[in-house]
């Protein structure tokens, strides 16, 4: 935003920022015959180029304001706001054109398009001219004061309106929400006072979008109304319908206040006065900074986190906060006073207080700054950062595992050995945490012979699914049923399912119930204590061994759901229902040719009861971690549709959207699954839960689960908080299988190819070797003769040769290269599903 002192000329060049760049406006005439002379709105974008310590130009064009000689034209504002229709923030400026007589002015609002192009917004004319307390706010919206009313236009307003509250001592300000809410604050005038008098004058706030009055205490304190010179609200929202908001002010008594719904926090004392403008300077990992502008050119810069004083600065003609060195944080842009004619940004100072400082006409002495890194450097460094941090962890558990194994090994060969030569093995309590019995007392050596016998007459059966609970909810039409259940980790379970039979006594044959069931993976429990009937403990090797998250269905805790329609079951007399889990094992988990057992697993029953309506207190209170909170989250993922949206931003990093939608109304957390969180209107239906994963600083994706409607809002919402370059693209179909699932799935893949592969190249020398090989069954002399037992030898050596060629085959050069191909493309999708896995897995 762009401020000058009162005293100067309305005619100096006038600068804003945007984007990084700094853009400048003028007016000039320009005689374009010789009967008449326009006006011209004239703009610079100016550029910093570190290496040269100077702003460069980057476009620059002009627009004709006025053709009438006798018009004087000014620039009254500058300020950069959001556009409502483009949905982005864009330079403002407002014209003033004073007629010759000076009885009306006519003002115009253009905003420049991202084209370079200066485009008319709001034209509007007034029989006064405005001088102070001129603002242009989200919209774009023009407020300003006159006569003790205050007035505004905008696109939506259609003309001049006035506020229809009588206040005094007027603040204007936006709260930054996703509607961008303009309000108004002041001192309710005398006339407009209750009857009794001895009552003080309430604070009133008028939201200027949708007219609404409101109590303005709850922004601003009585006492500081009157007093307060400046405004920047940091955060709003509402919650229960009452409006929560932190901001500062500076005041007349040179203090900066910090305010959270209306109390005062925190207090800053200033080195000047008359402030005029408060801005927010992001210096990424160091913190934020206010700068606070004042007339006489003094500016002012306070720490956001201690509120204390950083810096401040005397003769500066403008200031500015952006990216100027496009490393990602914010920078403060100093413009000094005493600009040599036609010498625009001949003089200014670049700092973020942080290490950051490029100055130009300020101190000869002043050490030269190094270029600044390449563009987005900070993300970089944060990203190597990360991946250098996680293998370090990855390879220090990996280098404690195999230590370990390497002390198990050494200490099971030394007591094989003592065993081996009937020696006696005495072990210290921390070496038999390390190893594991292979037999136990004379007195149990018989038992244990029992059962490794039975272990190798039987095969192994795996052990069925352990139901840990069994839960059902209504809600609206529709019953939900899940089983919550523990699996064997060396038995894989696949292609699960849940089944309702109806149970009435009109029928002795239950009826399956039509459902839609779905599998969701649970975070493992906690585990349990070691049995105290072992002779050793286990060892070390094995406990240490890190379980490894995974969406696969094999390990684990699982929740399986039901959905069916309430209304048949109701309608059939039905008043209980038969839960049975369906799924696929192996019976052998190390078999891949073994054929899966379809299995059946009673679960229990449940009672229809239209009384159990699903009431969502509990995720109303998400600092419980309690099996009814899952199950709640549970019957939502069941009911509520899924939508996955892929989010790429080019040119700017995506910023905090996690926090951005914790900072919404109504937006809790669930500490039971703390990667979800809950958007909670009035209604179940209405729910909505959120997932966001952040992929790159540029990339993520996000999950919705939700009503097409609200899926639709949110969004609407989420467009505005983004960068306007941001790509939004919903993922083709919902990701039925799991990212485990589609690792092994091409791994399979893989293998098969390369069978296929090789077994086509390999066929015709297996054909020349079958028929070398018919030839083998002629009848060969005695084979105890010298005869026979010669000829033994060369069809044993030519067997030899057969095993060699076997082994190491000749094969065609173009079928190789064509093989070699195909695997290449294979392997990079079967590289690409390990990769997704992997993420996936460090992110659980």
């Amino acid at each position: 935003m762009e401020r000058f002192p009162s005293e100067d000329l309305c005619r100096n060049p006038r600068l804003l920022s945007h984007c990084g760049k700094i853009i400048s406006f003028d007016c000039k005439r320009d005689s374009a015959t010789n009967e008449s002379e326009r006006s011209e709105l004239i703009f610079r974008r100016l550029y910093y180029e570190p290496r040269d310590n100077t702003f460069l130009n980057a476009a620059e064009g002009a627009a004709v304001v006025s053709r009438k000689i006798s018009a004087h034209v000014d620039i009254s504002k500058c300020k950069c706001a959001m556009d409502v229709q483009k949905r982005v923030r864009t330079p403002c400026i407002l014209v003033t054109k004073k007629s010759e007589k000076g009885e009306s002015f006519q003002y115009s609002l253009l905003t420049l398009s991202s084209s370079n192009q200066l485009e008319p917004c709001i034209e509007f004319k007034l029989p006064y001219q405005m001088k102070d307390n001129v603002h242009i706010l989200h919209g774009p919206t023009v407020l300003w004061s006159h006569d003790s009313s205050v007035f505004y236009t905008s696109l939506n307003a259609g003309g001049v309106r006035k506020i229809p509250i009588q206040i005094s001592h007027c603040v204007f300000g936006e709260l930054p929400i996703h509607k961008g809410q303009v309000f108004v604050l002041g001192l309710q005038s005398l006339s407009e006072q209750c009857l009794n008098s001895q009552a003080s004058r309430p604070t009133l706030g008028y939201f200027v979008g949708d007219g609404q009055v409101f109590d303005g205490a709850l922004i601003l304190p009585h006492p500081y109304i009157c007093i307060t010179q400046s405004i920047l609200v940091l955060k709003a929202d509402t919650v229960d319908d009452a409006l929560k908001c932190a901001l500062v002010a500076a005041t007349s008594n040179q203090q900066l206040v910090y305010f959270e719904n209306g109390i005062v926090k925190d207090v800053c004392q200033l080195p000047f006065e008359q402030a005029e403008d408060i801005q927010l300077v992001n210096t990424g990992r160091n913190g934020s900074l206010f700068v606070i502008f004042f007339q006489q050119g003094n500016v002012c810069a306070v720490w956001q986190e201690t509120f204390q004083i950083a810096s401040r600065w005397s003769g500066v003609a403008s200031i500015h906060a952006d990216d100027f060195l496009g490393c990602g944080t914010d920078q403060m842009l100093l413009v000094f006073k005493d600009q040599e004619v036609g010498g625009l940004m001949k003089k200014f100072l670049i700092t973020d207080l942080c290490g950051v400082s490029y100055s130009r006409g300020q101190d000869p002495e002043a050490p030269n700054t190094t270029p600044p890194q390449p563009e987005n450097y900070l993300l970089t460094l944060q990203a190597l950062e990360s991946r250098l941090q996680s293998g370090l962890i990855v390879l220090q558990e990996l280098q404690r595992e195999a230590r370990v194994k390497d002390r198990v090994l050494q200490q099971s060969v030394r007591v094989l050995t003592d065993v081996a030569s009937e020696k006696e093995t005495v072990l210290t309590p921390h070496e038999q945490e390390d190893l594991v019995a292979l037999w136990d007392d004379d007195d149990d050596e018989s038992n244990d012979e029992t059962v490794d016998d039975k272990m190798q007459e039987t095969p192994a059966v795996p052990s069925k699914p352990q139901i840990d609970k069994l839960w059902h909810r209504v809600t609206e039409d529709r019953m939900v049923v899940g089983v919550m259940l523990t699996t064997d980790t060396a038995v894989p379970v696949t292609s699960m399912s849940l089944s309702l039979l109806t149970e009435t006594s009109q029928s002795s044959t239950p009826a399956v119930i039509q459902t839609q069931s779905q599998v969701f993976w649970l975070p493992a429990p906690c585990p349990s204590t070691q049995s105290s009937s072992s002779t050793f403990p286990e060892p070390a090797a094995k406990r240490s061994k890190q379980p490894f998250a995974s969406n696969d269905l094999n390990t684990g805790r699982l929740a399986a759901t039901a959905v069916t329609k309430l209304a048949p079951l109701l309608n059939s007399g039905c008043v209980k229902c038969r839960v049975m889990l369906h799924y696929v094992q192996k019976t052998d988990a190390f078999s891949f040719m073994s054929c899966p057992t379809p299995a059946v697993l009673h679960c229990g029953a449940v009672a229809v009861d239209i009384h159990n309506v699903f009431q969502p207190q509990l995720l109303k209170t998400p600092q419980l971690e309690t099996d009814e909170v899952r199950e709640d989250w549970l019957t939502l993922l069941a009911v509520l549709d899924r939508w996955i949206f892929r989010i790429d931003s080019p040119d700017y990093s995506l910023g905090d959207i996690d926090g951005w939608i914790q900072k919404r109304v109504g937006c809790k957390k669930i500490e039971a699954t703390p990667q979800y969180l809950l958007l909670d209107p009035s209604r179940p239906s209405a729910l909505i839960l959120l997932h966001w994963h952040q992929i790159t600083p540029f990339q993520g994706e996000l999950t919705i689960h939700s009503s097409q409607l609200q899926m639709l809002q949110f969004l609407d919402s989420l467009l505005v908080f983004l960068p306007p370059s941001c790509l939004i693209q919903p993922v083709k179909g919902t990701r039925c299988q799991s990212t485990s699932q589609g690792f092994a799935l091409a791994l399979e893949k893989e293998v098969m190819s390369l069978r296929q592969c090789v077994s086509s190249l390999l066929s015709e020398e297996n054909e020349k070797e079958g028929d070398e090989g018919s030839t083998g069954h002629e009848k060969g002399p005695e084979p105890g003769s010298a005869v026979g037992l010669q000829r033994c030898r060369e069809v044993w050596q030519k067997d030899v040769e057969r095993s060699s060629m076997r082994l190491s085959p000749l094969v065609d050069v173009g079928r190789y290269r064509k093989l070699l191909q195909s695997m290449c493309e294979v392997q990079m999708d079967g590289d690409l599903a390990a990769l997704l896995d992997t993420q996936r897995t460090l992110l659980s």
